[in-house]
């Protein structure tokens, strides 16, 4: 059964224009306003995320700026407090400190120095000089061990740049040890 769409039009005309014109009055409302609109919605909230995770990375770079200062003030803070805690502030000072520090340290570990000297150099494009020590120790070999251990435990800033330890000249003589040593002092402007 077929009904023929031109009779009921013009038997509903009344009915049917009013629905149709509605209906393309939302097509055009949807077409020009509703679809324009929800694209542009789709667009701000594109650009609110893309902006967001800027914000969250600018956030982090800002973060992570903040840690390296913060590192940097820590690092000059320590710096600062180690040139004037534990560094000699002269040449003169380092001298004695370590050699007076060192000849207890040989005493105590019963042991018999029989040279030493000095050498200051001054460390280049730094406000830091160098005091080279070389000593040379008799004793035993246990003796030595401990020795060495206190010199490397110790609070002095003395670093050991080599060891050398041979058996004296006759089989019963005690061990010679000779210590390379330096430690590190605040050169003056005329250095050191």
């Amino acid at each position: 059964m077929h009904l023929p769409l031109r009779r009921i039009f013009d038997d509903k005309r009344r009915l049917v224009i009013p629905v149709l014109a509605g209906l393309a009055l939302n097509v055009v409302l949807f077409a020009g306003v509703v679809y324009p609109l929800s694209a542009r919605l789709r667009s701000t909230e594109a650009r609110a995320d893309a902006a967001t995770r800027e914000l969250q990375a600018a956030e982090r770079d800002d973060a992570e700026a903040r840690g390296i200062t913060e590192g940097r003030d820590r690092t000059d803070l320590a710096l600062k407090a180690f040139y004037k805690e534990v560094l000699p502030p002269s040449h003169a000072q380092a001298r004695q400190a370590t050699f007076l520090r060192l000849t207890q340290l040989a005493e105590q570990h019963h042991l018999q120095p029989s040279r030493r000297n000095t050498d200051p150099k001054q460390e280049k494009d730094s406000n830091l000089a160098r005091l080279q020590i070389a000593m040379t120790l008799q004793g035993n070999y246990e003796d030595i061990r401990r020795f060495i251990y206190h010199v490397e435990t110790g609070t002095d800033f003395v670093v050991i740049d080599s060891v050398s330890l041979r058996q004296g000249e006759d089989a019963g003589s005690p061990l010679v040890l000779t210590l390379a040593l330096s430690t590190y002092y605040l050169a003056g402007p005329d250095g050191p």
